[in-house]
Parts: C-alpha cells; structure tokens; sequence
C-alpha cells in the first residue's frame, strides 16, 4: 500500500505519522523537540521506513509560504532558537527526495477539520487553538488563506476590560492583542496559577470569555466563516465554550443575521477528532502535495 508522511511541528514534541488515502493513520511516533542537529535525524528515519509517497508538514511559526521565495519552507523569526532560519521544507526533500507540502500548524488543523471533522459540510471555516499561544487558521473556499505572509490571529488587538487586574500582557510585542491577554500564560500572569488550578473561580472564566467573545465577533465580522471551532488546552476548562459564544453573540449585537446563527451551538463549536486534527491536517496537506506534483 502507498503511504504519506504526516508531521505536526510543535515547542515541545514533533508527532510523526503514516496515513492512507482514507485519513487512517496506521504508525505513529513522537520526538522531543530539542535542536535540529539532534531531532531531524529520527524524523527523517521514521519516514525513510515506510517509503512515503509526499509529505506534509503542520509547522509553528512564522514560516515562510510563499513558494517563490528564496527562503520558501524556512521556519524564520521563531522564539524557539534553535530553529531560527531553519530550511525545514528543503531539509525533507533533499533527504527524502519526495515532494513536500507545508503550512501553518493552525491551518492544518482547520484541514484536519475540514477533511475529517466537523468542518466537513462548509467551504469557510475557521479553527482558533487557546493554549500555550493562540493561533487561527483559516480556509476560504476550502483552501488555507495565506496572505502577505500568514495571519497572526493571536496577535489582534482587543479592548482591555476595565476590571481586568493584569496591567500589561504577557506577549513581549503587543499590550493589548488576543494572546497577551487570553493565553494559558496570560491566565497564569494574571491570577498567579495556572488555568486547571483556577476552573472553580468564575471571575476568571468570565474575563477569559469576554476576551475570547471580542476575538471571535471581530472574526465573525471580518471573515464570515460558515463554522468556528475553539480547541487547545484553555478551552477545555468546561463551561468556557458556551461562555464564549454567549460573549461573541453580545457583543455582535444582532448585527449578522444568517440562518447559521438561528443555532449557535452549531456555529461555534468544539474541536473534534479527539486532538488528533493538526496531524490529521499534515496528512492531508502530503494528499494534495501529491496531487499536485509533477
């Protein structure tokens, strides 16, 4: 049978996977994220096994999409030091000598979705993950929207509600953007402990899903997605994800009139596929590398 190679970069783990045609994924394996020097040779292992016909790779970023420049596949300006101005697209296909398709790990995530999970009746979607950092993709057509670079819908700016006790944000660019103020660190800055030790306190979630509300209606606003779905880690604290679509809709203010929004518990909803959607994206951005190459 003929395989792809699925690869979901992360600041902690890389995860590796075999998949078929049918989004099966029949081997699977992760690896620390330490340097390349140490961690590109076990991946590149692991895929050399298996004869891959493609890969695809769901990668942090900032990375470089555009396939016209001299720096196409290159991870660029990361915190993660190590992999600064890395050569990642080029380093699997000089190495592999299969071609490689490459996106952002959020928009692989909205893929994953879109080919497997609860995004798979709409064209336009958009997928937010709440953790660490909080990155949106975004599909348009079913297609992931690049842009000048990609989009940074972490990094908008919001109000700052008035009782919010944070002075300043934990993002060291923006004092007033989504992720500086509504991140797993933002939670942990502002209330002195981490977000599973705060779940009994309802201050806490009530600030999070005003804030959360905000990013969601200016998306709304901006995009016109057909679906929003919410994952990451923050956004498993039960109760958030109804608390956030009442926030979003208040703040709307019956301003959007669609038939979508007659149900909103349909409109925005929960991640799918069991956390599996980013590697179930990589895996379908090697499909259409596939597709597409010569």
């Amino acid at each position: 049978m003929d395989y792809y190679g699925a690869l979901e970069t992360g600041g902690t783990k890389m995860v590796c996977a075999i998949g078929d045609d049918q989004g099966h994924i029949v081997q699977q394996m992760t690896i620390p994220t330490t340097t390349p020097a140490e961690t590109m040779p076990a991946m590149i292992a692991f895929f050399r096994e298996y004869r891959i016909r493609t890969l695809g790779i769901g990668s942090f970023g900032p990375v470089d999409l555009n396939p016209a420049s001299p720096t196409y596949g290159f991870i660029t300006d990361t915190p993660k030091l190590a992999w600064q101005n890395f050569p990642l697209v080029p380093e699997f296909q000089n190495t592999l000598s299969v071609p490689v398709g490459l996106d952002t790990d959020v928009n692989a995530a909205a893929l994953g979705e879109a080919a497997w999970g609860c995004t798979r009746d709409v064209s336009n979607s958009i997928y937010i993950t709440v953790g660490t950092g909080i990155g949106v993709g975004i599909l348009v057509e079913g297609k992931p929207y690049h842009g000048m670079i990609h989009p940074e819908g972490g990094h908008i700016l919001l109000h700052r509600h008035p009782d919010d006790p944070m002075e300043d944000s934990c993002c060291p660019f923006h004092r007033h953007c989504l992720e500086g103020l509504a991140s797993g660190p933002a939670l942990e800055k502002r209330w002195g402990r981490k977000g599973e030790e705060l779940s009994q306190i309802p201050r806490v979630w009530e600030l999070e899903a005003y804030y959360l509300g905000q990013a969601v209606a200016t998306y709304m606003m901006l995009l016109s997605p057909e679906r929003i779905v919410m994952g990451g880690g923050v956004m498993r604290q039960p109760g958030l994800l109804a608390m956030v679509r009442e926030a979003s809709l208040r703040q709307v203010n019956g301003y959007l009139r669609s038939p979508r929004l007659a149900d909103p518990d349909s409109y925005l909803v929960g991640a799918s596929l069991q956390g599996r959607q980013g590697i179930l994206g990589a895996l379908r951005l090697a499909q259409e590398a596939f597709k597409t190459s010569p």
